[in-house]
C-alpha cells in the first residue's frame, strides 16, 4: 500500500540588517529627485546649433534634414507658433534652440524621428 506524505512548503525568512557607509561629500537621493535636478540643469538655458550637436551626436545637416525641417516637426518646434526652436531667417542670424523644450521634444519623439 502507497502512503503518500503530504509535504508543507513554507516560504522561509531571512532578515538582515546591513550597513553601507556613503561616502562623505555624497548624498543619497531618489530617482524622481535626480530627474527633477537634471530637468533644474536646462532651465533657462539656450543651445546653439553647436550646443544641439553635441548633444545628440548628429551632425548639423542631419538635424535640419530630419529634425528641423520635416514639416510635421517645423509646425510644433518653430518659436513663431510657440515652440522652442528660433529658425534663422537671414544669414548672420544664429539657431537658438530653448534647451529644456528641446529636450523634451527630443525624448518624447525620438520613435518619430528615428521611423
Amino acid at each position: 500500500m502507497n502512503t503518500f506524505k503530504e509535504r508543507s512548503t513554507t516560504n522561509q525568512q531571512l532578515s538582515v540588517n546591513l550597513t553601507i557607509p556613503i561616502p562623505p561629500g555624497s548624498v543619497l537621493i531618489s530617482r524622481i529627485e535626480l530627474q527633477e535636478l537634471k530637468q533644474q540643469q536646462l532651465k533657462g538655458v539656450y543651445w546653439t546649433m553647436d550646443d544641439l550637436e553635441s548633444r545628440i551626436k548628429r551632425k548639423r545637416e542631419w538635424i535640419q534634414k530630419n529634425i528641423l525641417y520635416r514639416p510635421k516637426f517645423k509646425k510644433i518646434l518653430d518659436a513663431q507658433n510657440g515652440g522652442c526652436v528660433f529658425y534663422p531667417a537671414t544669414r548672420g542670424q544664429v539657431w537658438s534652440f530653448h534647451a529644456a523644450k528641446m529636450t523634451e521634444f527630443l525624448d518624447q519623439n525620438f520613435h518619430r524621428i528615428f521611423s
